[in-house]
């Protein structure tokens, strides 16, 4: 021990300089270690700019902490905190509902008037789960509808939003707003197939019957790339009050293989009702009515139909794993409606989502949740919050859930073709996110010699970031956990 006012021995010091120099991987609690540091120093981020924390499950103080209390845009790792209060406030077994109403007698197999469809907010609501909603109404004896579809949207109270409000483009798939009937994302993929000359096969899935499609996509010679492989998408209004068309052009390189562009096309309802025509028409039904939006004069009339979506504990993996915002956002608004009554608001879902956090014992002062699906430059979040989510999340008795809905590091989702190649592969489990100037990843690590596992997480606010240092910091960081 060194006294008061004395001397380190000089033996000493240079040991001390040795284990520094040969051991750079050993870090205090409140710097970088070596590896991450020359990462972090080499790509000329703001040390600053950084917010990490990995700490061994189980252990009261991490291995290391740097910036963890300043407040971070962590982009989709948000998903995380949503996730979390969506299990514990809604349960791994929740169902959303989706009713149909005969808002008029049947008579031999003939609907005399409208069907209500009635949306529950279901977030995965795609087409195959719609052909079985509309083979169910079939089997109910109904083969003709003599009205119109009546759409019941009154789960949702939301006012009305601009899709390309966030970055401009606002027919991106990722940008389509929550909605309480949102079917299929809302989203047509165009899928392009090369034929070896002439124009390429342009097909859109689903094909809806009343979106006309053009193709004016030649073939170049070429190795495959540039933007969307020279595919320029258009949708072209129509001011008659007919649906819009969609028009491909371009030169798509002879290189490439089948390719498919997701878009949104149409509004939500219009999309509705033209897959319903279609899908019914596969069943053998007859319906050549329009739509309206209304309610049945008695809400509480048994429905013809009820279509029950898959349970929240499946429907986690898709949100987490592909990092789905508008199913996100779904969750977020459904816990609202469940917490405080329909119909669901934004404001009553991200009170919700704060509360069931604190009640697990998180502690939220000074979240931003916006969306709480992280596409937004106003969400707000520190490490230490993340990790305290993760450390909960981990002793919850939904953990098994939670975790699997993360991606798995070089197997699946956003993650698939990370640590595809070394011994971390398989051995994480990790929420990615990423903006603009933003990179952030959370979640568990388990340690290549075995023994407990860690949670790791890592928040990059920095010009430039999501163009690759933010994710070279990340790996840094994941690669140091990994080897503890």
């Amino acid at each position: 021990m060194v006294k008061k006012g004395g001397r380190v021995p000089a033996v000493r010091l240079w040991l001390v300089t040795v284990l520094v120099l040969l051991l750079p991987g050993i870090a205090s609690a409140d710097s970088l270690p070596g590896p991450v540091a020359r990462v972090v120093d080499g790509l000329g981020v703001d040390r600053n700019h950084v917010s990490v924390w990995v700490q061994r499950l189980g252990d009261s103080e991490p291995l290391l902490a740097h910036q963890p209390d300043t407040p971070r845009n962590p982009a989709s790792v948000l998903k995380l905190a949503t996730s979390l209060a969506a299990l514990e406030g809604l349960g791994p077994d929740y169902r959303w509902r989706t009713e149909l109403h005969a808002l008029g007698p049947v008579r031999d197999g003939v609907l005399e008037g409208d069907l209500l469809i009635r949306g529950g907010g279901d977030p995965f609501l795609v087409t195959e789960e719609f052909w079985k909603l509309t083979g169910a109404l079939r089997r109910k004896g109904v083969s003709q509808i003599t009205g119109d579809l009546v759409l019941d949207t009154r789960y949702f109270d939301l006012p009305a939003e601009d899709p390309g409000a966030f970055d401009g483009r606002p027919r991106r798939a990722y940008n389509q707003p929550p909605h309480p009937l949102l079917v299929n994302f809302n989203a047509v993929s165009f899928e392009i197939q090369p034929t070896g000359e002439g124009s390429p096969r342009v097909a859109a899935d689903p094909p809806l019957p009343g979106l006309a499609l053009s193709n004016r996509l030649a073939l170049q010679p070429g190795a495959c790339g540039g933007f969307q492989r020279g595919v320029a998408f258009h949708v072209l209004e129509n001011p008659g009050g007919s649906l819009p068309g969609v028009l491909l052009e371009g030169r798509y390189p002879s290189g490439c293989d089948d390719w498919r562009l997701v878009r949104t096309v149409l509004p939500v309802e219009d999309y509705v009702h033209q897959l319903f025509g279609l899908l019914w028409s596969q069943w053998g039904g007859d319906f050549d009515g329009g739509w309206r939006l209304g309610q049945q004069p008695e809400d509480d009339a048994a429905p013809l139909v009820v279509h029950e979506s898959p349970p929240l504990g499946q429907i986690l993996r898709l949100v987490n794993k592909y990092s789905n915002n508008v199913m996100t956002r779904h969750l977020k608004l459904t816990l609202g409606a469940e917490r405080f009554d329909a119909p669901a608001t934004s404001e009553k879902g991200r009170v919700a989502v704060l509360e069931v956090l604190q009640e697990l014992g998180m502690d939220t002062d000074g979240v931003v949740m916006d969306n709480g699906a992280g596409l937004s430059r106003n969400t707000r979040i520190t490490a230490r919050q993340v990790a305290q989510l993760l450390a909960l999340a981990w002793e919850h008795p939904w953990m098994p859930e939670f975790v699997s809905s993360l991606a798995i590091a070089g197997l699946d989702g956003t993650l698939q073709r990370r640590f595809d190649e070394g011994p971390e592969r398989g051995r994480m489990h990790l929420k990615t996110g990423r903006l603009n100037d933003v990179a952030a990843v959370a979640g568990y690590v388990r340690p290549d010699e075995g023994g407990e596992p860690l949670l790791a997480v890592v928040l990059v606010n920095h010009p430039g970031a999501h163009q690759g240092p933010g994710q070279e910091i990340q790996e840094a960081v994941l690669r140091w956990a990994f080897r503890q």
